[in-house]
């Protein structure tokens, strides 16, 4: 059983609810509007997977967090795995430039949304005999970093992010809960459910793409229970 939270204009959430619905687990798939994540189960369903399900869950509303969280619960006593991808993207190097709204929202969906969600669903995850939490943070998480185009507000969100991932691994190892974080540069997303670009390896000097990361993904999560992989940073060349 897998719960995602899919970032549908990233491409990462759609090709982890793919990925992972080949590897034959449930999916239960997420995004602001119930259209979007429709969108892709639907993809998905084409590709012969029926255990794939959508759902409605705004990252900035905690009762819409709580329901989609219900919303699982009433298919399943547990999940495997919760991959956290849903934080809005803002660019603009110019604090200036974004709007309240727009920090507020980007603020919410990445920091306090997290939270929220990992509490919703921690029930069902410790129901899960191999539990673990994924979390596309960010290399914006990572102190000094500043080669990113993205908005201070991300910044501030993915800072937050990375702190509450290391505090929740501590917390949850003792329990079984494997919390595992990925820390990519800002990367190319092609139409991940194409299957040209699937199919054809990332060379060396290309930009990182979803499909590493989702590799990175189902190796971790992969793993037999003793082998802790914490984290994934990627070096910028």
């Amino acid at each position: 059983m897998l719960a995602t939270r899919a970032r549908t204009q990233q491409g990462s959430g759609e090709l982890t609810g793919c990925r992972t619905a080949d590897l034959g687990a449930e999916v239960f798939l997420s995004a602001r509007t119930c259209a979007a994540a429709e969108r892709v189960r639907d993809e998905i369903r084409d590709r012969g997977h029926q255990r794939v399900h959508a759902f409605a869950c705004d990252l900035t509303d905690a009762s819409s967090i709580r329901g989609f969280a219900a919303e699982v619960g009433r298919h399943t006593d547990r999940i495997d795995v919760l991959i956290n991808n849903g934080s809005r993207y803002l660019t603009g190097p110019d604090l200036l430039s974004a709007t309240d709204a727009d920090v507020i929202d980007t603020i919410a969906s990445g920091a306090t949304g997290t939270v929220l969600a990992v509490r919703s669903f921690l029930p069902l995850l410790l129901n899960s005999d191999k539990p673990d939490v994924v979390t596309m943070v960010s290399a914006c998480g990572t102190a000094g970093h500043h080669r990113s185009e993205a908005h201070d507000a991300f910044y501030a969100a993915k800072s937050a992010q990375a702190g509450f991932v290391g505090i929740l691994s501590k917390r949850l190892r003792p329990k079984g809960v494997r919390v595992i974080s990925l820390y990519p540069p800002d990367f190319d997303n092609p139409d991940p459910l194409t299957e040209a670009w699937q199919t054809t390896p990332r060379r060396a000097e290309n930009a990182l793409t979803a499909q590493s990361l989702v590799d990175c993904v189902l190796f971790a999560v992969g793993q037999p229970r003793d082998c802790f992989i914490k984290a994934f940073h990627f070096e910028q060349v």
